[in-house]
């Protein structure tokens, strides 16, 4: 593979940046499929479900993260995923994931029955997220 320019790449939590460096290559989860950023990149804003995020800093080096909903926005050699969660693949903790997807299936049968008015599409991506830490983790 050809030397790729590098820009600056920004994966942040509620929690802090889980990741924050120039990078070759993102790939992010897109709501209507995943988007391939490099660097000089048009200017992009999109919505992003739970899935894999990957970050390419040089070479073939790949970190993986698995992530949940949240926003994107390329920017002037910028990136910058906004998300719920993010779990590097190494860090995943099976039985947290597991409690994770236990309590999202809880809470859309509560949905289900009337009992809880939570939102329906937020709990779905929780859910969503649960599985992906395990594919993740299971890739690892």
């Amino acid at each position: 593979m050809a030397d790729r320019k590098q820009f600056s790449v920004s994966l942040v939590t509620p929690d802090g940046a889980a990741f924050e460096g120039d990078a070759e290559m993102i790939i992010v989860p897109g709501a209507a499929g995943e988007i391939g950023v490099l660097a000089r990149h048009a200017p992009l804003i999109a919505t992003l479900k739970a899935g894999s995020t990957r970050i390419h800093p040089s070479g073939s080096e790949v970190l993986e993260y698995a992530t949940g909903p949240g926003f994107f926005q390329v920017l002037e050699d910028r990136a910058i995923a906004l998300v719920d969660d993010a779990v590097e693949a190494s860090q995943i903790d099976d039985a947290r994931a597991r409690e994770q997807l236990e309590a999202a299936r809880a809470e859309l049968e509560a949905i289900d029955r009337g009992e809880s008015t939570a939102d329906r599409w937020q709990i779905e991506q929780r859910l969503k997220h649960a599985e992906n830490q395990l594919d993740v983790a299971g890739r690892a």
